[in-house]
């Protein structure tokens, strides 16, 4: 597993075996798994804040959406794929056909996504959205069962 890839298993090790299907419940689990505002996240955010300012995250696109992946979906990663957003605005519309589990981190302001304070965020499958920050800046790691996504017309 790569130094980068490394970064991320405490949130892999938190969504494995975690089911997006009741997103409340999802977030309670992964909240109690690690909870954002732990020393153990506290941690993890300021690991992932240097890989976004050393540019080995979220290198691609522009404002109001810089985006990255870092891992394909294997048995390394728990079945998930890794991607990391920075985000000051609405991103693609998209599907999760076998949902969605974000964790967001808040970089400048009162950010929200999707209406939703920092933390753990979660999309039940079958689920479609245009993915919006809004207050503020966020980061965020969207792990994706499957890798599965599919990109819509807006």
């Amino acid at each position: 597993m790569s130094t980068t890839l490394s970064v991320f298993t405490p949130l892999l090790d938190a969504a494995h075996g975690v089911s997006p299907q009741a997103p409340a419940a999802a977030v309670a689990e992964l909240t109690r798994r690690l909870d954002p505002r732990g020393p153990a996240a506290q941690a993890l955010n300021r690991e992932l804040v240097r890989l976004l300012e050393a540019g080995e995250i979220a290198q691609r696109g522009a404002p109001p959406v810089k985006y990255g992946r870092v891992a394909k979906a294997t048995e390394a990663t728990h079945d998930f794929s890794i991607d990391v957003v920075d985000m000051t605005g609405p991103g693609p519309r998209h599907r999760h056909p076998r949902g969605e589990l974000n964790y967001c981190i808040a970089l400048e302001g009162a950010p929200t996504f999707m209406g939703q304070a920092p933390g753990w965020v979660v999309e039940p499958p079958g689920s479609e959205h245009v993915p919006t920050v809004a207050g503020g800046r966020m980061l965020i790691v969207y792990l994706l069962p499957q890798g599965e996504i599919e990109f819509l017309a807006s």
